[in-house]
C-alpha cells in the first residue's frame, strides 16, 4: 500500500513538472511574430510620420513650398520633404514616371496629360503695376498684351498721357516673369527696357520712372507705384479667389491616378491644403484657397 501511494504522488509530481515547463514553449509564437514585423512602416512608434516625401518641378511655387516643407517639417521631424526645382514639365513627368512623390506644376494640366490628377493647392496673383504720376487707371488683356510687345508704344493709346511706353520686367528663368508672359500670351516677344533680378527692383524701377510699368506678386505691391485694374477688376486676394481677376494662375500638385501615397505624402498634401497653411502661403506670396 505504500509503494503504491509513493508511486502515485511520483506520478503526479512528473505530470505537475511536465506542464510547468510546457509553458514558455506556448508563448514562443507571439515572440517570432513580433521580431517578424516590417520595420519600413510610415510611423514610428509613438505615432509619429516616418519617411522621406520627393516633391519637384516648378521654380514659381519654390518660396511657397520652402515655406509649407519647413513648417512641416519642424512638426513632423522623422520626415524629409525635398523639393527640386526643374521646372513645370519635369514635375508633371516626375509624377507620371513615379520618380517623385508629388510633382509641381504652375499651370493647370492640359487635357492630353492623362493618368494624373492636379490638385490646385495655392493661387497666384501677378499685378499689372504703372508709375504713380500715370493717369491710367485700367487697361484689359488685349491692351497690356499691346503694351509688352510693342504694338501699342504710347501711353495715349491707352488713355494715359503722350509719353513713350517703357516695360520693366524680371530676368529670364523667373516665375513671375513666365507667370505673366503666359498668361497675356506675349512668351519670347516683350519689348522690355529693363529686366531685374527681384520683384522689389522692378516695384522701384517703376516708381523712379513716369513712363514705365512692370508686373509683381500681389503681396509684394505697396504705395510706391499703382496696381492697375485688369478689365475692371482689382488684384486682390478676393478676386484671385473667385476667378475674376484675370492675371492669376493655379499652383497645382501633380499625382499619379490611382497610386496610393505614403502616410507622410499624404500628410504634406493634406497640411498644404488646410486652413493651417494659409498663412505661410499669404507670407510666401501667394493666396491660398478660399
Amino acid at each position: 500500500m505504500k509503494k503504491f501511494v509513493a508511486l502515485a504522488a511520483a506520478l503526479c509530481l512528473a505530470v505537475s513538472l511536465a506542464a510547468c515547463g510546457s509553458a514558455p514553449s506556448s508563448s514562443a509564437p507571439a515572440a517570432d511574430d513580433t521580431n517578424g514585423t516590417d520595420n519600413t512602416v510610415s510611423t514610428a512608434e509613438g505615432g509619429e510620420l516616418e519617411g522621406a516625401v520627393t516633391t519637384g518641378g516648378s521654380t514659381s511655387v519654390e518660396k511657397v513650398i520652402l515655406a509649407l516643407q519647413e513648417s512641416f517639417m519642424n512638426a513632423n521631424p522623422g520626415v524629409d520633404v525635398t523639393y527640386d526645382p526643374t521646372g513645370s514639365g519635369a514635375g508633371i513627368t516626375g509624377a507620371a514616371e513615379g520618380t517623385l512623390d508629388i510633382g509641381l506644376s504652375s499651370r493647370a494640366l492640359k487635357e492630353d496629360e492623362t493618368g494624373l490628377v492636379g490638385t490646385t493647392f495655392a493661387l497666384d496673383g501677378i499685378a499689372i503695376i504703372v508709375n504713380n504720376e500715370n493717369t491710367v487707371t485700367d487697361l484689359s488683356l488685349e491692351q497690356i498684351k499691346g503694351l509688352a510687345d510693342g504694338t501699342i508704344t504710347n501711353w495715349s493709346e491707352v488713355g494715359g498721357p503722350d509719353a513713350p511706353v517703357v516695360l520693366i520686367g524680371r530676368e529670364a528663368g523667373s516665375g513671375t516673369r513666365d507667370g505673366f508672359e503666359s498668361i497675356v500670351g506675349v512668351e519670347d516677344v516683350c519689348v522690355y527696357q529693363q529686366e531685374l533680378t527681384s520683384t522689389g527692383a522692378v516695384i522701384a524701377a517703376v516708381a523712379a520712372n513716369p513712363n514705365a510699368f512692370g508686373y509683381a506678386s500681389l503681396s509684394a505691391v505697396d504705395e510706391k507705384v499703382k496696381a492697375v485694374t485688369v478689365d475692371g477688376v482689382a488684384a486682390s486676394e478676393a478676386t484671385v479667389q473667385d476667378g475674376s481677376y484675370k492675371v492669376q494662375r493655379p499652383f497645382v500638385f501633380v499625382t499619379k491616378e490611382g497610386a496610393e501615397l505614403s502616410a507622410a505624402a499624404q500628410s504634406f498634401m493634406d497640411y498644404a491644403l488646410s486652413a493651417d497653411a494659409h498663412q505661410l502661403i499669404i507670407d510666401a506670396g501667394a493666396v491660398p484657397l478660399a
